[in-house]
């Protein structure tokens, strides 16, 4: 397994002291695009001494490597797969620590009249209706799952759908470059979407039903399934992840004056 996600390691080293304590966490696309780590990690590293090391995945691989105890943590956002992670006794336990939304863009003509709907179930049901072209991740992450959760509570079943639905197996910047390239539609976290570069002919056209409300939570894995994991580090990263100074720097993150998270953990 690990040698599959060696590619998507990422590690802040310049602020790390000189014993510092390595501690793998797997974290989902859609964070790491935000640009918040580049923000979080050197803090984390001068105040606790540990050099946390990412691993780049979507929640359902991040999942899967803290099942296998390829990572001492994970920070994902699809609740229901969480829980299953600590009822399955993988995890120790569930800790929210922040939250934004998703949203939904497509291309600024919007033939499909996607920015005219009153809720996010009459958005897919436009795009569905005009069958107009829909970029999926289509990668079983947290977004993902999301996606395929919100068309059935509109009444729709993906597998179902025609050739204007694209799924391409992968991460937020891609299925949104994607979207861009097609002229597509696609749904998107708020924070990957604020922090894409590629905007030109895309528009966020839908936001704000509570529906689309996206929780991100914390899990140590648990070391009693795998004994060799960082249970220490964990927690110690965790503490800090609930402190003053990690909801400064949450609710203090910007792109373009537009706040991407909201910290929400209680102490």
């Amino acid at each position: 397994m690990k040698h599959l996600v060696l590619s998507a390691v990422f590690s802040i080293c310049s602020a790390v002291p000189t014993l510092a304590e390595d501690l793998r966490l797997a974290v989902t696309t859609s964070f790491h695009n935000s640009g918040l780590a580049d923000v979080l990690l050197p803090e984390i590293a001068k105040d606790t001494g540990l050099n946390v090391q990412l691993l780049v995945v979507g929640t359902g691989q991040a999942i899967h490597l803290g099942e296998a105890g390829d990572v001492d943590a994970i920070l994902v956002h699809s609740q229901k797969a969480e829980e299953a992670f600590v009822d399955g006794g993988f995890g120790t336990h569930r800790r929210e620590i922040m939250y934004n939304d998703f949203v939904f863009i497509g291309p600024v003509e919007d033939s499909a009249g996607v920015g005219n709907a009153e809720s996010a179930a009459e958005s897919l049901s436009s795009i569905m209706a005009n069958q107009a072209l829909f970029v999926s991740r289509g990668d079983e992450s947290g977004t993902h799952k999301k996606e395929r959760a919100l068309w059935q509570l509109a009444g729709f079943d993906p597998e179902q759908f025609g050739d204007w639905y694209r799924a391409v197996g992968a991460g937020m910047g891609a299925t949104l470059n994607a979207a861009a390239g097609m002229g597509a539609y696609a749904m998107s976290d708020r924070a990957s979407w604020l922090n894409f570069g590629n905007k030109e002919g895309l528009a966020l056209l839908f936001s704000g039903d509570p529906l689309l409300f996206n929780q991100y939570a914390y899990l140590p894995v648990n070391p009693e399934r795998h004994s060799h994991v960082n249970a220490q580090g964990a927690q110690k990263l965790e503490e800090w992840l609930v402190s003053e100074e990690a909801e400064a720097l949450i609710d203090g993150y910007q792109i373009n004056g537009e706040q991407l998270f909201t910290f929400n953990a209680t102490r």
